[in-house]
Formats: structure tokens, C-alpha cells, sequence
């Protein structure tokens, strides 16, 4: 009876490459109608953000016209985008996020 070392050439080796999901940017955009105030509760409530991230990053939304809020998977960059818009619409701001690609 022979046995095979695993390590050897004359064994078959599955190799599995395990792919990390693609990842995407959540942004928000400014308009003229929503208050900074609600840009900063929206990044806290939906986002998680510090209270001093949001203020920042709602600054730069305010400066820049568009501002990265975090990267996420497909499917919870789609659910924080429709929440977004839920509660925008909700508070009667037109608020608008979107998803792109990393």
C-alpha cells in the first residue's frame, strides 16, 4: 500500500480564489432647498457619522455640490440611497443620493 504525500505533483490541487464583492461610494448631492441641519441628521441617523464627520462632510457637500458618505456593498449602498430619499421625502426635502462604482 503506497501512500500519497498531499503536497506532492502527482495530486490534483483545487485552487479557490475568493473575490471580495464590489464595493460602492454612497454620494449625496446639494441643492438650494435642503437645510444643513437635516444634511447632518441624515449622515448621523442613516450614515452613523460622528457629529463632528457629518458637520464635515455635509460641508463639503454644501462647497463641492457632492460628498462621499461611505462604501459599501451593492445591495447596502442601494438600501442607504432609498432610505435617504424616503426620508428627504418625508421631511419635504428634495435631498438626492446616488451609488457609483469604487
Amino acid at each position: 500500500m503506497t501512500i500519497k504525500d498531499p503536497g506532492t505533483a502527482g495530486d490534483l490541487a483545487e485552487k479557490t480564489e475568493i473575490m471580495e464583492p464590489p464595493r460602492f461610494k454612497v454620494l449625496l448631492h446639494n441643492d438650494d432647498y435642503t437645510s444643513m441641519d437635516f444634511v447632518v441628521y441624515i449622515l448621523e441617523e442613516i450614515f452613523q457619522k460622528s457629529p463632528p464627520d457629518a458637520y464635515r462632510i455635509m460641508m463639503h457637500v454644501h462647497e463641492h455640490g457632492v460628498g462621499e458618505c461611505g462604501i459599501y456593498t451593492k445591495e447596502v449602498a442601494e438600501t442607504k440611497v432609498t432610505r435617504v430619499h424616503a426620508r428627504a421625502r418625508q421631511a419635504g426635502f428634495p435631498l438626492r443620493a446616488s451609488m457609483e462604482k469604487e
